[in-house]
């Protein structure tokens, strides 16, 4: 009888902890209201490079600082590659003629930690971040302040370790000889020079489903918001449109293109694309090679080519900006701030790639550990005044039902842009002076105002002349 009731006691325990087990993987699963269309009209998007974000370079070292990314307005947040990175062919320098990690001493070859979109393995994550446990703390961190994590994932090619080279080679491109071969670019047909990744075929159909496969595990049992695409345009059309249906079946999530082209954004496919002609003409207007005259031609440009609910990614900067093109300083110089500004002001989405925030002034390494600054000052502060006009003024919406946006002339349309955002009968305008030389020009524009960034009280009369000095720029409300 005793034995009994031990026994007894034994399978209660047991049923016991199986039901708290269970119930604490559910808790998990931190519940955010489900993504919709209102969360991109006022969103900003920071893009997180877990590597090199902290001195750890780890999951855990950039969760704990989630919370304060509420300051800047941020909503979305794309985490960069967190899987696994191939051996086999890892670079260890940048460049088209990048040696790679075994050629190098091998005393040295730990350092090289080689490209985040060279992946190993779709459905695992890098232990030089952590582990998934460490991850699902991120998302349900981020869950829990009210943002959304989408991951960067890497349709067109993988790293030369992934299993599918060994069993499932003709996922692959292939040469004349049958051998796999590295990405090619459509438009030259030659190599792109990323030696370090193997091309995929979609023209094979098993590739498809694996592929729709590995994204549907982030979205049903690590509870991700969406992805942010690599080389979107470079994968077929119909893939997408395959793919994306299968995955808003599980749930509705935000996908983001690597690419500008307007078909990836029909019939709501695509949440976003990149806006890459608005990102070159700040860069050339701030380097004196185009005027506003071009800003203007862009937006054009941009109405015919876009759908009035389509939505574009505006950037300063991002991570191969950053570590190939160079730093916002040496591509914007004096105009970093106005052209900060106009990428929150003008319709779209602005983003944040990690350590603008605290003003990063070196180009990241890409292959191997670098960090960035991580002390507040008035980079941080700008952002944190611009993402909270972003998220509470309806005239900044920039999502599918955006605010309006109203070129206003002056005498001077060459140097200097005004230009007015409404909806809802709230009203902002930019005003600035987008040259390195002081100009002066007459505004159609009357009254007092606020300079949103500075407080100030700011007067201007129509009858009279302003002068505005070289990169000068107001927000009015």
């Amino acid at each position: 009888m005793k034995k009994t009731i031990v026994t007894a006691l034994a399978v209660l325990t047991l049923f016991s902890c199986k039901n708290e087990t269970e119930k604490t993987a559910e808790n998990s699963k931190t519940e955010i209201a489900k993504f919709s269309s209102e969360v991109e009209e006022s969103a900003v998007i920071y893009e997180v490079n877990i590597r090199q974000y902290s001195p750890e370079g780890t999951f855990n070292a950039f969760t704990k600082d989630i919370p304060q990314l509420k300051e800047l307005g941020v909503k979305i947040i794309w985490v960069m590659p967190i899987f696994p990175i191939s051996q086999t062919k890892r670079k260890a320098t940048g460049g088209d003629d990048s040696k790679f990690a075994s050629e190098m001493p091998k005393e040295e070859q730990h350092k090289y930690l080689g490209s985040y979109y060279a992946v190993s393995d779709f459905k695992k994550v890098n232990p030089e971040f952590g582990t998934i446990e460490d991850f699902r703390n991120l998302v349900k961190t981020a869950h829990d302040n009210g943002m959304y994590v989408i991951l960067d994932w890497v349709p067109n090619h993988t790293g030369w370790d992934h299993v599918w080279i060994k069993e499932h080679p003709e996922y692959y491109t292939k040469n004349e000889k049958g051998e796999i071969i590295d990405p090619i670019n459509p438009e030259t047909g030659k190599s792109w020079g990323w030696s370090d990744v193997a091309d995929l075929n979609y023209d094979n159909h098993g590739l498809r489903k694996e592929m729709t496969s590995d994204m549907l595990h982030w979205v049903k049992n690590e509870n991700i918001d969406g992805f942010r695409c690599d080389v979107a345009s470079n994968v077929p059309l119909d893939f997408w449109q395959q793919a994306i249906p299968q995955l808003r079946k599980e749930k509705n999530i935000f996908m983001l293109a690597e690419a500008w082209e307007p078909e990836l954004l029909k019939d709501g496919l695509f949440d976003m694309a990149y806006g890459w002609e608005a990102h070159h003409t700040m860069n050339r207007i701030a380097q004196g090679k185009n005027s506003v005259k071009d800003w203007d031609a862009y937006i054009q440009k941009a109405n015919k080519d876009y759908e009035a609910n389509d939505i574009l990614m505006n950037f300063i900067d991002n991570h191969d900006e950053n570590s190939w093109n160079g730093t916002v300083k040496s591509r914007l110089g004096k105009a970093e701030e106005a052209m900060t500004a106009l990428s929150y002001m003008m319709p779209g989405m602005p983003l944040i790639y990690s350590g603008n925030e605290y003003g990063l002034e070196h180009s990241l390494k890409f292959f191997e550990k670098d960090s960035i600054p991580k002390t507040k000052g008035k980079q941080w502060d700008l952002r944190a005044k611009l993402g909270k006009l972003k998220s509470e003024n309806s005239a900044l919406n920039g999502g599918k039902n955006k605010a309006t946006y109203k070129r206003i002339p002056t005498s001077n349309d060459a140097q200097i842009l005004i230009f007015e955002r409404e909806k809802n009968g709230e009203k902002v305008i930019y005003l600035a002076n987008l040259s390195n030389q002081v100009m002066s020009a007459n505004l159609p524009i009357s009254g007092e105002f606020t300079d949103y960034i500075t407080g100030k009280k700011v007067v201007f009369d129509v009858k009279l002349s302003t002068q505005l000095q070289p990169w000068q720029y107001y927000i009015l409300n």
